[in-house]
């Protein structure tokens, strides 16, 4: 995925209310309702929240057949992929640097 991709990951999880939703959505799929009394906070702001993490790639919703009027929310599968990988190079990349220094520390180089 792209750079754009993970920035969006990193800016729907910057705030904690959100990654607290995403927390409870890891266990099982939540109505908005649900999540805001969950979570403590007034169902305008939850779906502010909700929207972040739906622009970020992080969670779908679909409607119940019996009553349009309810959205459950449910992590998107794949959804954290390109925030793995992403850690996964930057991982690497601090594991060579670090490898490097240790190996230039030890040799005694000036």
């Amino acid at each position: 995925m792209s750079a754009a991709a993970v920035d969006a990951v990193f800016a729907a999880l910057a705030d904690p209310r959100r990654r607290r939703a995403v927390e409870l959505l890891g266990r099982r799929p939540y109505s908005a309702g649900e999540l805001a009394d969950t979570l403590g906070l007034a169902p305008p702001t939850m779906s502010r929240h909700l929207k972040a993490l739906k622009d970020g790639g992080l969670v779908e919703d679909h409607y119940l057949p019996f009553d349009a009027r309810v959205r459950i929310y449910r992590l998107k599968d794949g959804a954290t992929d390109a925030l793995k990988g992403w850690l996964a190079e930057t991982e690497s990349l601090w594991s060579e640097q670090l490898a490097a220094f240790k190996a230039h520390v030890e040799r005694g180089a000036p």
